[in-house]
């Protein structure tokens, strides 16, 4: 049986993540108020932010980036954009 969640982003009762995919506080915040749909479309827009951004997943400042767009996304119900990012080292 599927383990289910209240997803805070599609305000509805919906199959959880499997496990949890992002480490920390905010990795347990996830897994126990996102799921799997929302996930998915957070995953589309990290993808479109970090091709349209250029951004490298080894800088520090790019996933910090990422981290907020994802808290943002997910739990603020707000439609990040690429616009309004430029990276030190770019």
């Amino acid at each position: 049986m599927a383990r289910t969640v209240n997803c805070v982003y599609l305000k509805k009762e919906a199959d959880g993540l499997d496990f949890q995919l992002y480490p920390g506080d905010i990795g347990k915040r996830i897994f126990d108020n996102i799921c799997k749909e929302a996930w998915g479309l957070w995953q589309k827009k990290q993808t479109m932010l970090i091709n349209e951004n250029k951004l490298n997943m080894m800088n520090a400042e790019d996933r910090s980036f990422l981290e907020i767009n994802m808290i943002e996304f997910l739990f603020e119900g707000k439609d990040v954009t690429v616009e309004g990012y430029v990276p030190e080292d770019k």
